[in-house]
């Protein structure tokens, strides 16, 4: 079984967590691509969803799925994302489809936070396979890109990429996060940073892993 089977036997786990009349949170990424495509099938029983970037707003539209403004809930039962990486405490790295802010904030009205992924996506600690996105105002790139490189990390500007709110994306590669709550409180204090692709503080409630035996349900 490759990766995608992988992930889209993750995704197809996850329609269980569906309840009918829901309003649901949907992430962004190549895993969720498979979610929305399994959740077109329940299109007549959900109210709809929120998105967590303006790629699967568009993927939930040609599945006829009605498509809400995060302004428009006051919290959501379920939220559906991946991840870059994950630990054994459900602690994420995430943001390489560069909508880390807006997964956060949709992540964030959630009841539950299920994260589906194929097993390439866990580690013991993060930063291990996979770089540390951050959002960062443009105008405080390279500020920013010192203050990385003062605590460590080496930094690399994702050139030609804009996020759907405007900033752009530093990568941050060896950073070993041992710590990631304490981390990802750091970073967010830096002038300049929108937000970072840590999510420690709000880490996932389940984890469902795409493996060649199937789906492995981790609550």
């Amino acid at each position: 079984m490759d990766q995608l089977e992988m992930k889209k036997v993750a995704a197809k786990a996850a329609l269980q967590f569906v309840k009918p009349d829901m309003i649901v949170g949907v992430g962004s990424g190549s895993t969720v691509n498979c979610f929305i495509e399994e959740l077109g099938s329940l299109r007549n029983q959900i109210k709809g969803a929120v998105a967590a970037s303006k790629a699967s707003e568009e993927l939930l539209r040609k599945q006829g799925i009605e498509v809400f403004s995060a302004n428009d809930v006051s919290s959501l039962d379920i939220y559906v994302d991946g991840a870059d990486e994950i630990n054994p405490q459900k602690m994420m790295i995430k943001g390489g489809g560069a909508a880390l802010t807006r997964e956060k904030i949709v992540a964030s009205l959630a009841k539950n936070f299920i994260c589906i992924v194929d097993s390439s996506k866990q580690v013991d600690v993060l930063g291990t396979t996979f770089p540390l996105p951050v959002e960062v105002i443009p105008m405080a790139r390279s500020q920013v890109a010192r203050k990385l490189v003062s605590l460590g990390g080496s930094p690399e500007w994702r050139e030609g990429v804009i996020t759907d709110n405007g900033n752009v994306i530093l990568d941050v590669h060896h950073f070993t996060i041992m710590n990631p709550v304490e981390m990802e409180k750091e970073l967010n204090n830096v002038a300049g940073v929108v937000t970072n692709g840590i999510f420690a503080l709000n880490a996932a409630n389940t984890l469902i892993v795409g493996t060649p035996e199937g789906a492995k349900i981790i609550s």
